[in-house]
């Protein structure tokens, strides 16, 4: 299939030839429907996860991310021409972004465990402990009403000292 197009101010502002601005655009329409069609996967999936219970799952978390790494990098590569460095360049400017995405993929992997450790729910307040069990334990509507009852209280103990 032969690429058409009919912009000959490229070549002219760039000092390409028309064959090397052809080649230019074509390498950015293929970047471009490489970005709709991980763009496209993503918003499935994500539209079905609800609905099938996927929500919240590890794997589920990872596929994005690594989806998410998967279109930074082909942009790094193509559009600020990375792919055409040196390796020990390459290197260089990756590596920071591949510590960050290996912190956010070991946040993924710990979210929430800190409080579900024995040893550590002594050092979170006790009333937060107790309204988080009451909730896990379905207790939602009581916990609540306790609330109220004890900010009722308070407030009445205040008018009566005034």
């Amino acid at each position: 299939m032969e690429f058409h197009d009919d912009y000959p101010q490229y070549e002219l502002m760039a000092h390409h030839s028309e064959e090397e601005g052809k080649k230019a655009r074509r390498k950015l329409w293929n970047v471009f429907w490489i970005m709709l069609a991980i763009t496209i996967f993503e918003l499935i999936i994500g539209s079905m996860a609800p609905g099938h219970g996927w929500s919240g799952h590890l794997w589920l978390k990872v596929l994005f991310i690594s989806l998410t790494i998967l279109k930074a990098g082909y942009i790094v590569m193509a559009f600020m021409h990375l792919g055409h460095e040196v390796k020990f360049m390459k290197y260089v400017i990756l590596m920071p972004y591949m510590v960050f995405m290996s912190y956010c993929i070991f946040i993924c992997l710990n979210e929430g465990t800190y409080s579900s450790h024995p040893g550590n729910k002594a050092k979170l307040d006790p009333i937060l402990v107790k309204q988080q069990e009451q909730l896990k334990a379905g207790h939602h509507a009581g916990a609540t009403e306790e609330a109220h009852e004890g900010a009722a209280e308070e407030h009445h103990g205040e008018e009566a000292h005034h």
